[in-house]
């Protein structure tokens, strides 16, 4: 899933400072998994900027959504009828949200509330870690289902650099060398020399580099 945190209570009030109504929209789907932009989300950060901006003498009017998605159009229909009834609209999505609905509706002014951090999963109540670079093509198979591209600190693809010690990352204690895990695992099914093999480059044309990227599915485009 996609992770995201909120920003800071100190950001959203600078983007807001100069509206007096605004409607906070947030999504049902990444963000709410990982308790950042849900339902009960928008309902605390409403609450907090309504206090906040009624200690500077300066009120505000906040009403609440959250869609089932915001990168859905479908979805993204639910706020037509009132919309332009706010002088802004602020987005509890991750980033794509926001700028499906600002394409949407190109007469106001989206603002997002939240930072899009990385594709993750939760490894303990609380914690999310990422797991995947998103870079188009994947090559997991070779290395167990483990990735090295996003989760090597320099996206190695053929073994450890010489800065890992004791199966963690020089950048920190607390970041492990997947390499490390990558070998003792192939060591423990006996599959060590799966890493000898000479491999082809990887092909990055599917990647972030050549621009924006889209996935059509034929037989669903009408």
């Amino acid at each position: 899933m996609i992770v995201a945190d909120r920003k800071s209570l100190e950001e959203i009030q600078d983007m807001i400072k100069a509206y007096n109504k605004i409607l906070l929209v947030g999504c049902k789907g990444c963000v709410t998994v990982c308790n950042v932009g849900g339902a009960k989300e928008v309902g605390v950060l409403a609450a907090t900027l309504k206090i906040a901006r009624k200690k500077e003498g300066n009120p505000i009017e906040i009403d609440e959504k959250t869609l089932e998605r915001q990168c859905d159009p479908e979805y993204v229909e639910q706020i037509r009828d009132v919309y332009d009834q706010y002088d802004a609209v602020l987005s509890m999505a991750c980033g794509v949200g926001p700028q499906f609905l600002s394409e949407a509706y190109p007469g106001q002014t989206f603002l997002p509330a939240v930072n899009t951090k990385f594709f993750g999963g939760a490894v303990t109540h609380g914690i999310w870690e990422e797991r995947c670079a998103g870079c188009g093509t994947c090559i997991i198979h070779y290395f167990d289902g483990l990735c090295p591209i996003a989760r090597c600190s320099k996206s190695l693809q053929h073994g450890p650099c010489g800065g890992s010690a004791d199966g963690k990352c020089e950048i920190s204690k607390d970041v492990e060398c997947i390499w490390d895990t990558i070998v003792k695992k192939k060591m423990e099914q006996g599959r060590l020399e799966d890493l000898r093999n000479i491999r082809a480059a990887k092909d990055w044309q599917s990647a972030r580099d050549g621009g924006p990227r889209k996935s059509i599915r034929e037989e669903l485009v009408q």
